[in-house]
């Protein structure tokens, strides 16, 4: 939590709660893509925005670029964290590290109440994708939020609350990719969710990591492949005027974005 104290010149004090109301829907704006990779983040209309001062809004915006989320630019002031190949694959890589380290040391100790949260998480998953696969609007914050309750009831019993906020970093970087890329994958992702779900019940951990690597490996090549960052990517190869576009394969139907903040 953000201390209630004074910042700049002592006239700005604001209670603690305001300023981390502030920083969760900032940089649940920055994750679900409603701020956009490279944007300038003016200070004065940040401030009508989330309803906090100049000052305050500094601090969160700092704390948000040692997450790697923003880029503080001197005098320049602030930025949403690009985009780029590269960090992309770094950051699924990192996720993968962490979650299949916490798989393995989650089914060791999980209990009949881990499997119990497990499973739950999984039916309101596996109900929400059943939704998206019929070609039903969902709300995509609704949807992310139900994988993102999955893969952590997975790891919850790892024992370590270090390597769940590691993981929880990593996801959230990871997630912001797939939100700016649009990515669903259908019947696949289903799948390898059911697949994880029934490893866990068996305290298969080879076997999930596997299907983690899989399900990972999986969005980072449907990301790269159909160009879903090109928009974001200064310098992104674009078709010359006059040209055919490049063919790129057809992602699948994805979730309508949604407007409220997890």
């Amino acid at each position: 939590m953000l201390t209630q104290a004074a910042i700049g010149n002592g006239d700005d004090m604001e209670d603690s709660s305001v300023g981390e109301a502030a920083y969760r829907r900032i940089r649940a704006d920055i994750v679900f893509g409603r701020l956009a990779p490279g944007q300038r983040l003016g200070l004065d209309r940040m401030r009508e925005t989330y309803g906090t001062s100049i000052s305050t809004l500094r601090e969160l915006l700092s704390r948000l670029a040692s997450e790697d989320l923003v880029v503080a630019e001197g005098q320049r002031g602030f930025e949403v964290a690009p985009v780029s190949a590269a960090d992309l694959q770094e950051v699924a890589a990192l996720r993968l590290l962490l979650e299949a380290h916490a798989l393995e040391q989650s089914f060791a100790a999980g209990g009949l109440d881990w499997e119990g949260g497990v499973v739950s998480a999984h039916h309101k998953l596996a109900a929400l994708e059943r939704s998206l696969l019929a070609g039903e609007p969902a709300d995509a914050a609704l949807w992310k939020r139900y994988d993102w309750e999955f893969h952590h009831a997975l790891i919850g019993a790892c024992g370590s609350r270090t390597l769940l906020k590691a993981h929880t970093a990593a996801y959230d970087r990871y997630l912001r990719y797939q939100m700016i890329a649009v990515v669903f994958r259908g019947e696949v992702a289903a799948d390898e969710h059911r697949k994880l779900l029934d490893a866990a019940l068996a305290r298969d951990a080879p076997g999930a990591r596997e299907i983690l690597r899989a399900h990972i490996d999986g969005c980072v090549t449907q990301v790269l492949d159909t160009g879903g960052l090109d928009a974001f990517v200064p310098g992104a190869a674009q078709p010359r005027p006059g040209s055919a576009p490049t063919r790129r394969p057809a992602p699948q139907k994805a979730p309508r974005r949604g407007k409220g903040s997890t």
